[in-house]
């Protein structure tokens, strides 16, 4: 089966869901995966790093999962951070719908599941937190970062979790050519966790994203 199906809005692989337990140091999430979804069936590795190493916000203000899948990063800050808003974005329509389907399984309010072109254009993200689609390609990755990079509040940070041989330190070196000041937060086993931050000149005329603050 193609790995890249879990990139189109309506996979055509037939579904079977299957539920998952997400066990980390702080928290417990029993989940519902399907197929046609990024790591369907299992918490990814990269996903988990990202979970147990990124920092915690380093400012009050939504938060933002980029390339959802079924929602494992967006629903486990949305337990960390109850009085936080949470978007989780994704093309895939059934990933979208895990989201949603999970939220509401674990009695979580403050989770918004969207398409990308369904987000308020004048949202801006305190945080975002993202297990990249390094498969989508070069140019298609470089524009979706660019793009939710510049949704961030001037004071605010993503936290990227990439391999080292699929180009962490690459695309690391070609963030900081775009402008955005990034630096390697930590690595483990062999993923890198990159944080970027907003272009130096990118805050002025920008307010903070909607929502409750904890």
């Amino acid at each position: 089966m193609s790995g890249s199906h879990y990139f189109s809005s309506a996979p055509e692989v037939a579904s079977e869901r299957r539920p998952i337990t997400v066990s980390l140091p702080d928290l417990t999430l029993e989940l519902t995966t399907d197929a046609g979804v990024f790591s369907h069936g299992r918490l990814d590795q990269g996903t988990r790093i990202l979970l147990e190493h990124a920092p915690q916000p380093r400012v009050r203000g939504p938060i933002l999962d980029v390339g959802c899948g079924y929602g494992p990063i967006a629903l486990t800050w949305a337990s960390r951070r109850k009085r936080l808003p949470v978007w989780a974005v994704d093309v895939n329509e059934r990933a979208l719908g895990l989201v949603r389907l999970n939220a509401e399984a674990l009695r979580l309010g403050n989770v918004q599941a969207a398409l990308p072109d369904d987000v308020p254009a004048d949202l801006r993200f305190a945080t975002i937190y993202s297990n990249p689609p390094i498969r989508i390609g070069k140019a298609e990755l470089r524009g979706l970062l660019t793009h939710w990079l510049g949704r961030l509040t001037p004071d605010g940070s993503a936290f990227l979790v990439v391999q080292k041989h699929l180009g962490s330190d690459s695309l690391q070196k070609w963030l900081n050519e775009q402008g955005y000041p990034t630096s390697r937060v930590t690595s483990v086993n062999g993923f890198r966790i990159l944080e970027a931050r907003p272009r130096p000149d990118a805050g002025e005329g920008i307010e903070s994203g909607r929502g409750t603050t904890s």
